[in-house]
Protein backbone atom coordinates (compact mmCIF):
# COMPACT_ATOMS: atom_id res chain seq x y z
CA UNK A 1 0.00 0.00 0.00
CA UNK A 2 1.31 3.62 -0.93
CA UNK A 3 0.28 5.40 1.72
CA UNK A 4 -2.11 4.58 5.16
CA UNK A 5 -4.05 6.66 7.36
CA UNK A 6 -3.12 6.00 10.98
CA UNK A 7 -5.13 7.29 13.92
CA UNK A 8 -3.53 9.81 16.56
CA UNK A 9 -3.80 10.72 20.11
CA UNK A 10 -6.31 13.01 19.23
CA UNK A 11 -8.60 10.68 16.81
CA UNK A 12 -7.62 12.41 13.91
CA UNK A 13 -6.67 10.63 10.28
CA UNK A 14 -3.36 11.34 9.66
CA UNK A 15 -1.88 11.10 5.93
CA UNK A 16 1.34 8.48 6.11
CA UNK A 17 3.72 7.23 3.17
CA UNK A 18 4.63 3.53 3.50
CA UNK A 19 8.54 3.97 4.72
CA UNK A 20 8.99 1.16 2.00
CA UNK A 21 7.88 3.54 -0.47
CA UNK A 22 10.45 6.15 1.29
CA UNK A 23 13.29 4.24 1.34
CA UNK A 24 12.96 2.65 -2.25
CA UNK A 25 12.26 5.93 -3.88
CA UNK A 26 15.17 7.55 -2.02
CA UNK A 27 17.77 4.99 -3.16
CA UNK A 28 16.25 4.90 -6.78
CA UNK A 29 16.75 8.55 -6.87
CA UNK A 30 20.59 8.32 -5.28
CA UNK A 31 21.15 5.56 -8.52
CA UNK A 32 19.45 7.93 -11.37
CA UNK A 33 21.38 11.22 -10.03
CA UNK A 34 24.41 9.31 -10.22
CA UNK A 35 24.26 8.26 -13.53
CA UNK A 36 25.96 10.86 -15.67
CA UNK A 37 28.96 9.54 -12.72
CA UNK A 38 28.13 6.05 -13.39
CA UNK A 39 29.13 6.65 -17.56
CA UNK A 40 32.29 8.10 -16.69
CA UNK A 41 34.92 5.20 -17.32
CA UNK A 42 37.31 6.91 -15.00
CA UNK A 43 35.76 7.38 -11.90
CA UNK A 44 36.09 5.20 -8.65
CA UNK A 45 33.90 3.38 -6.46
CA UNK A 46 34.19 5.74 -3.53
CA UNK A 47 33.22 8.88 -5.58
CA UNK A 48 30.52 7.05 -6.74
CA UNK A 49 29.36 5.87 -3.35
CA UNK A 50 29.95 9.22 -2.24
CA UNK A 51 27.74 10.50 -4.76
CA UNK A 52 25.20 8.48 -4.95
CA UNK A 53 24.92 9.16 -0.47
CA UNK A 54 24.56 12.86 -1.37
CA UNK A 55 21.39 11.84 -3.46
CA UNK A 56 19.97 9.28 -0.82
CA UNK A 57 20.30 11.64 2.25
CA UNK A 58 18.91 14.09 0.70
CA UNK A 59 15.76 12.33 -1.08
CA UNK A 60 15.30 10.83 2.49
CA UNK A 61 15.06 14.76 3.93
CA UNK A 62 12.90 16.12 1.14
CA UNK A 63 10.26 13.08 1.65
CA UNK A 64 9.82 13.69 5.51
CA UNK A 65 9.97 17.44 5.53
CA UNK A 66 7.04 17.56 2.92
CA UNK A 67 5.17 14.60 4.89
CA UNK A 68 5.16 16.07 8.13
CA UNK A 69 4.15 19.48 7.09
CA UNK A 70 0.90 18.30 5.26
CA UNK A 71 -1.99 18.90 7.64
CA UNK A 72 -3.64 16.71 9.13
CA UNK A 73 -7.11 15.59 6.67
CA UNK A 74 -9.60 17.38 7.09
CA UNK A 75 -13.18 16.90 5.23
CA UNK A 76 -12.38 20.53 3.94
CA UNK A 77 -10.61 20.70 0.81
CA UNK A 78 -6.70 22.16 1.54
CA UNK A 79 -6.40 25.35 -0.74
CA UNK A 80 -3.63 25.68 -4.00
CA UNK A 81 -2.58 28.49 -1.78
CA UNK A 82 -1.16 26.31 0.76
CA UNK A 83 0.45 23.79 -1.35
CA UNK A 84 2.22 26.62 -3.50
CA UNK A 85 3.42 28.28 -0.39
CA UNK A 86 4.74 24.75 1.05
CA UNK A 87 6.72 24.57 -2.41
CA UNK A 88 8.77 27.65 -2.01
CA UNK A 89 9.62 26.31 1.78
CA UNK A 90 10.25 23.19 0.58
CA UNK A 91 13.14 24.00 -2.17
CA UNK A 92 15.03 26.98 -0.44
CA UNK A 93 14.96 24.67 2.76
CA UNK A 94 15.90 22.17 0.58
CA UNK A 95 19.10 24.49 -0.99
CA UNK A 96 20.16 24.92 2.93
CA UNK A 97 19.79 20.92 3.55
CA UNK A 98 21.69 20.37 0.94
CA UNK A 99 24.57 22.70 0.82
CA UNK A 100 24.93 21.57 4.47
CA UNK A 101 25.01 17.60 3.43
CA UNK A 102 27.73 18.62 0.25
CA UNK A 103 30.03 20.47 2.95
CA UNK A 104 29.30 17.23 5.89
CA UNK A 105 31.35 15.39 3.15
CA UNK A 106 33.73 17.97 1.85
CA UNK A 107 34.85 17.72 5.88
CA UNK A 108 34.45 13.69 5.76
CA UNK A 109 36.12 13.38 2.45
CA UNK A 110 38.06 16.58 1.90
CA UNK A 111 40.19 14.84 -1.08
CA UNK A 112 37.38 14.67 -3.83
CA UNK A 113 36.91 18.66 -4.12
CA UNK A 114 33.21 19.25 -3.57
CA UNK A 115 33.82 22.90 -3.38
CA UNK A 116 33.53 23.02 -7.28
CA UNK A 117 30.92 20.86 -7.38
CA UNK A 118 28.06 22.99 -5.29
CA UNK A 119 26.00 24.72 -7.73
CA UNK A 120 25.53 21.13 -9.47
CA UNK A 121 24.35 19.94 -6.50
CA UNK A 122 21.85 22.23 -5.65
CA UNK A 123 20.82 21.78 -9.12
CA UNK A 124 20.17 18.32 -8.55
CA UNK A 125 18.58 18.69 -5.20
CA UNK A 126 15.75 21.15 -6.66
CA UNK A 127 14.92 18.37 -9.54
CA UNK A 128 14.62 15.42 -6.63
CA UNK A 129 12.47 18.35 -4.39
CA UNK A 130 10.29 18.86 -7.45
CA UNK A 131 10.03 15.24 -8.44
CA UNK A 132 9.44 13.88 -4.75
CA UNK A 133 7.18 17.13 -4.02
CA UNK A 134 4.46 16.31 -6.98
CA UNK A 135 4.23 12.84 -6.75
CA UNK A 136 3.73 13.45 -2.73
CA UNK A 137 0.66 16.08 -3.73
CA UNK A 138 -0.97 13.80 -6.39
CA UNK A 139 -0.72 10.98 -3.52
CA UNK A 140 -2.31 13.80 -0.76
CA UNK A 141 -5.05 14.76 -3.32
CA UNK A 142 -5.98 11.50 -4.18
CA UNK A 143 -6.09 10.25 -0.34
CA UNK A 144 -7.89 13.07 0.44
CA UNK A 145 -10.55 12.31 -2.63
CA UNK A 146 -11.01 8.63 -1.34
CA UNK A 147 -11.51 9.69 2.68
CA UNK A 148 -14.02 12.50 1.04
CA UNK A 149 -15.67 9.67 -0.62
CA UNK A 150 -15.56 7.96 2.34
CA UNK A 151 -17.53 10.05 4.55
CA UNK A 152 -19.83 11.03 2.32
CA UNK A 153 -20.85 7.29 2.13
CA UNK A 154 -20.91 7.69 6.17
CA UNK A 155 -23.27 10.32 5.42
CA UNK A 156 -25.91 8.91 3.50
CA UNK A 157 -25.25 5.68 5.76
CA UNK A 158 -26.49 7.45 8.46
CA UNK A 159 -28.96 9.63 6.81
CA UNK A 160 -30.67 5.93 5.84
CA UNK A 161 -30.44 4.84 9.58
CA UNK A 162 -32.13 8.25 10.58
CA UNK A 163 -34.70 8.01 7.75
CA UNK A 164 -35.40 4.19 9.12
CA UNK A 165 -36.15 5.43 12.31
CA UNK A 166 -38.62 8.22 10.84
CA UNK A 167 -40.12 6.30 8.55
CA UNK A 168 -40.65 4.22 11.76
CA UNK A 169 -42.42 6.40 13.37
CA UNK A 170 -44.61 7.98 10.80
CA UNK A 171 -45.98 4.37 9.30
CA UNK A 172 -45.92 3.17 12.99
CA UNK A 173 -49.79 1.71 13.07
CA UNK A 174 -49.85 3.42 16.63
CA UNK A 175 -48.88 6.85 14.61
CA UNK A 176 -51.47 6.56 12.16
CA UNK A 177 -53.95 5.14 14.36
CA UNK A 178 -53.31 7.98 16.53
CA UNK A 179 -53.43 10.51 14.17
CA UNK A 180 -57.02 9.51 12.09
CA UNK A 181 -58.58 8.73 16.14
CA UNK A 182 -57.98 12.62 16.51
CA UNK A 183 -59.17 13.32 13.34
CA UNK A 184 -62.32 10.68 13.90
CA UNK A 185 -62.93 12.74 17.13
CA UNK A 186 -62.63 16.27 15.98
CA UNK A 187 -65.25 15.70 13.74
CA UNK A 188 -67.29 14.01 16.12
CA UNK A 189 -67.11 17.32 18.05
CA UNK A 190 -67.84 19.10 15.05
CA UNK A 191 -64.23 20.64 15.80
CA UNK A 192 -63.65 23.70 13.35
CA UNK A 193 -59.96 22.68 13.13
CA UNK A 194 -60.61 19.25 11.74
CA UNK A 195 -60.16 20.69 8.44
CA UNK A 196 -56.89 22.50 9.55
CA UNK A 197 -55.96 18.72 10.99
CA UNK A 198 -56.26 17.13 7.56
CA UNK A 199 -54.21 19.79 5.47
CA UNK A 200 -51.40 19.54 8.56
CA UNK A 201 -51.22 15.96 8.18
CA UNK A 202 -51.02 15.85 4.65
CA UNK A 203 -48.78 18.62 4.79
CA UNK A 204 -46.10 16.54 7.05
CA UNK A 205 -46.43 14.09 4.83
CA UNK A 206 -45.50 16.21 1.87
CA UNK A 207 -42.61 17.63 3.43
CA UNK A 208 -41.38 13.87 4.31
CA UNK A 209 -41.44 12.74 0.62
CA UNK A 210 -39.83 15.82 -0.54
CA UNK A 211 -36.49 16.10 1.64
CA UNK A 212 -36.18 12.58 2.95
CA UNK A 213 -33.08 12.44 0.55
CA UNK A 214 -31.24 15.75 1.50
CA UNK A 215 -28.48 15.46 3.68
CA UNK A 216 -29.16 19.10 5.19
CA UNK A 217 -32.64 21.73 4.59
CA UNK A 218 -32.44 25.46 5.56
CA UNK A 219 -33.27 25.53 9.54
CA UNK A 220 -36.85 27.59 8.10
CA UNK A 221 -37.90 24.56 6.22
CA UNK A 222 -37.38 21.99 8.86
CA UNK A 223 -39.18 24.58 11.12
CA UNK A 224 -41.98 24.37 8.76
CA UNK A 225 -42.11 20.20 8.59
CA UNK A 226 -42.16 21.04 13.01
CA UNK A 227 -44.91 23.02 12.79
CA UNK A 228 -46.98 20.94 11.11
CA UNK A 229 -46.05 18.32 13.48
CA UNK A 230 -46.98 20.21 16.62
CA UNK A 231 -50.53 21.08 15.18
CA UNK A 232 -50.65 17.21 15.12
CA UNK A 233 -49.23 16.20 18.88
CA UNK A 234 -51.59 19.34 20.57
CA UNK A 235 -54.60 18.40 18.39
CA UNK A 236 -54.33 14.75 19.99
CA UNK A 237 -53.15 15.59 23.52
CA UNK A 238 -54.64 19.03 23.67
CA UNK A 239 -53.31 21.01 26.71
CA UNK A 240 -51.25 17.79 27.69
CA UNK A 241 -48.65 19.28 25.77
CA UNK A 242 -47.41 23.01 24.86
CA UNK A 243 -44.53 24.27 22.91
CA UNK A 244 -42.43 27.26 22.92
CA UNK A 245 -40.03 28.51 20.50
CA UNK A 246 -37.73 31.08 19.91
CA UNK A 247 -35.38 31.33 17.56
CA UNK A 248 -33.27 34.13 16.17
CA UNK A 249 -34.07 35.35 12.90
CA UNK A 250 -30.38 35.57 12.02
CA UNK A 251 -29.68 31.49 12.18
CA UNK A 252 -33.22 30.96 10.00
CA UNK A 253 -30.48 30.44 6.98
CA UNK A 254 -28.48 27.90 8.89
CA UNK A 255 -28.67 24.09 8.11
CA UNK A 256 -30.07 21.48 9.62
CA UNK A 257 -30.48 17.63 8.41
CA UNK A 258 -33.85 17.30 7.71
CA UNK A 259 -36.69 16.38 10.68
CA UNK A 260 -34.08 16.41 13.77
CA UNK A 261 -36.44 18.61 15.45
CA UNK A 262 -39.53 16.35 14.58
CA UNK A 263 -37.07 13.31 16.00
CA UNK A 264 -36.11 14.96 19.24
CA UNK A 265 -39.85 16.02 19.61
CA UNK A 266 -41.08 12.43 19.17
CA UNK A 267 -38.10 11.54 21.60
CA UNK A 268 -39.58 13.54 24.18
CA UNK A 269 -42.86 12.34 23.92
CA UNK A 270 -41.97 8.71 23.42
CA UNK A 271 -40.02 8.64 27.44
CA UNK A 272 -41.90 11.00 29.45
CA UNK A 273 -45.59 11.78 30.68
CA UNK A 274 -47.93 14.01 28.48
CA UNK A 275 -51.08 14.47 30.47
CA UNK A 276 -53.80 17.52 31.39
CA UNK A 277 -52.20 16.57 35.27
CA UNK A 278 -48.92 16.79 33.78
CA UNK A 279 -48.26 18.42 31.00
CA UNK A 280 -45.47 17.81 28.93
CA UNK A 281 -43.48 21.45 27.58
CA UNK A 282 -41.23 21.55 24.87
CA UNK A 283 -39.16 24.45 24.14
CA UNK A 284 -37.16 24.69 21.30
CA UNK A 285 -34.65 28.32 21.18
CA UNK A 286 -31.31 28.93 20.08
CA UNK A 287 -28.44 30.39 22.29
CA UNK A 288 -24.33 30.76 22.12
CA UNK A 289 -24.07 28.98 18.58
CA UNK A 290 -26.87 26.12 19.15
CA UNK A 291 -29.98 24.81 18.45
CA UNK A 292 -31.27 24.15 22.12
CA UNK A 293 -34.09 21.54 22.63
CA UNK A 294 -35.31 20.66 26.44
CA UNK A 295 -37.92 19.80 27.95
CA UNK A 296 -39.54 19.18 31.73
CA UNK A 297 -37.95 15.56 33.03
CA UNK A 298 -41.58 13.42 34.12
CA UNK A 299 -40.21 9.89 32.60
CA UNK A 300 -42.50 7.13 31.89
CA UNK A 301 -42.89 4.17 34.88
CA UNK A 302 -42.17 1.34 31.47
CA UNK A 303 -38.98 2.38 29.57
CA UNK A 304 -39.51 2.35 26.31
CA UNK A 305 -37.54 0.21 23.90
CA UNK A 306 -34.91 1.51 21.44
CA UNK A 307 -34.03 4.42 24.05
CA UNK A 308 -31.31 6.70 22.51
CA UNK A 309 -31.02 5.21 19.01
CA UNK A 310 -32.75 8.24 17.29
CA UNK A 311 -30.20 10.62 19.49
CA UNK A 312 -27.01 8.52 18.44
CA UNK A 313 -28.61 8.78 14.71
CA UNK A 314 -28.77 12.79 15.12
CA UNK A 315 -25.44 12.73 16.89
CA UNK A 316 -23.57 10.59 13.53
CA UNK A 317 -24.99 12.56 11.03
CA UNK A 318 -23.63 15.80 12.97
CA UNK A 319 -20.13 14.57 12.99
CA UNK A 320 -19.99 15.14 9.27
CA UNK A 321 -21.85 18.45 9.32
CA UNK A 322 -20.21 20.58 12.57
CA UNK A 323 -17.20 21.14 14.49
CA UNK A 324 -18.87 21.15 17.72
CA UNK A 325 -20.29 17.57 18.72
CA UNK A 326 -24.52 17.28 19.99
CA UNK A 327 -24.52 17.62 23.54
CA UNK A 328 -27.09 16.29 25.70
CA UNK A 329 -27.78 17.58 29.34
CA UNK A 330 -30.10 15.84 32.02
CA UNK A 331 -31.15 16.37 35.56
CA UNK A 332 -33.78 15.62 37.79
CA UNK A 333 -35.56 18.86 36.27
CA UNK A 334 -34.73 18.80 32.61
CA UNK A 335 -33.50 16.58 29.62
CA UNK A 336 -31.99 19.27 27.23
CA UNK A 337 -30.21 18.56 23.69
CA UNK A 338 -27.67 20.94 22.11
CA UNK A 339 -27.61 20.78 18.51
CA UNK A 340 -24.67 22.76 17.16
CA UNK A 341 -25.57 25.64 14.06
CA UNK A 342 -24.45 24.23 11.00
CA UNK A 343 -23.28 27.46 8.51
CA UNK A 344 -24.37 27.91 4.84
CA UNK A 345 -20.73 27.11 3.95
CA UNK A 346 -22.05 22.94 4.79
CA UNK A 347 -24.84 23.64 1.98
CA UNK A 348 -23.50 22.60 -0.68
CA UNK A 349 -22.93 18.97 0.50
CA UNK A 350 -26.62 18.64 0.53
Amino acid sequence: MIYAKYINTNGKKVFRIDPRIILFSSLFMGILASVPKILRIHITLGELMIDFSISFLFSLFVWYFNIYSLPKFSIQNISTRFFNKKLVISLSIGIVVMAAIVLIHHIIFPKYGFNTMVLMYEFRGILINLTIYMFLYLLYQTYNSQQIKFELEQIRTDNLHAQYELLKQQINPHFLFNSLNTLKSMIDIKDDNSGDFVVRLADFYRFTLDNRKLDLIPLKKELAILDAYMFLLTSRFEDGIEFKIDIKEEILNSYIPPFTLQLLCENCIKHNIVSMAHPLLIKLYSDEGYIIIENNFQPKNIPQDSAGIGIENIRERYKHFAEKELTILQNDINFTVKLPIVDESFSNRR
